[in-house]
C-alpha cells in the first residue's frame, strides 16, 4: 500500500509504494528555519520507492551536503536530501501523516524551551460565526 503527498497547492505530488524508514523530528536551526517552526518533522524513503507524480521540486543547497526540496509555487517544504539512495520527506506533507509517527528527536540543544511545556498550554476553542468564513484554496488531501 502507498502513501501519498504534496505540497500546499498541489503542484508538487508524490508516492511513496514501500517501507517508510525512520521518522524524526530535528529542532537544528536550518531545519527551524526551512519549515518555518520549532522543528522539521521528516521520514526517510528509499529512492527506488518514491515516484513525483506532478510537478517538480525546486531545490535550496543549505550546505555543502544537504539540499533541501520544496514547492516553487506555494513554498511547502517537501525534501530533505542527503544521499544518492535515500531521501527524506516532509512528514506533514503526506495527505495523512498520522501513521508517520517520529521516533526520536535531533538536534535537541536548538530547541526552544517553550517546547517543554507546550502540553501544558491552554487550548482555545475554534471560533465561530465569523462574518468572513475562510475558504480554503489548499489542494485536497488525495490526488486529484
Amino acid at each position: 500500500m502507498g502513501l501519498s503527498g504534496g505540497c500546499q497547492c498541489g503542484a508538487v505530488r508524490f508516492r511513496v509504494d514501500g517501507q517508510l524508514g525512520r521518522a524524526s523530528i530535528c529542532h537544528c536551526r536550518m531545519c527551524q528555519k526551512a519549515f518555518g517552526g520549532p522543528f522539521g518533522a521528516l521520514v526517510t524513503v528509499n529512492l527506488a520507492d518514491l515516484t513525483w507524480t506532478r510537478g517538480e521540486r525546486a531545490t535550496f543547497q543549505s550546505s555543502e551536503t544537504i539540499r533541501r526540496g520544496f514547492c516553487a509555487a506555494c513554498g511547502t517544504p517537501l525534501t530533505y536530501e542527503w544521499s544518492q539512495e535515500k531521501i527524506d520527506l516532509a512528514v506533514f506533507a503526506f495527505d495523512d501523516p498520522s501513521p508517520v509517527e517520529p521516533v526520536v528527536q535531533l538536534a535537541t540543544d536548538s530547541r526552544p524551551a517553550w517546547m517543554e511545556h507546550l502540553a501544558d498550554m491552554p487550548v482555545r476553542p475554534p471560533m465561530g460565526g465569523s462574518a468572513s468564513p475562510v475558504v480554503s484554496r489548499q489542494h485536497p488531501d488525495f490526488d486529484t
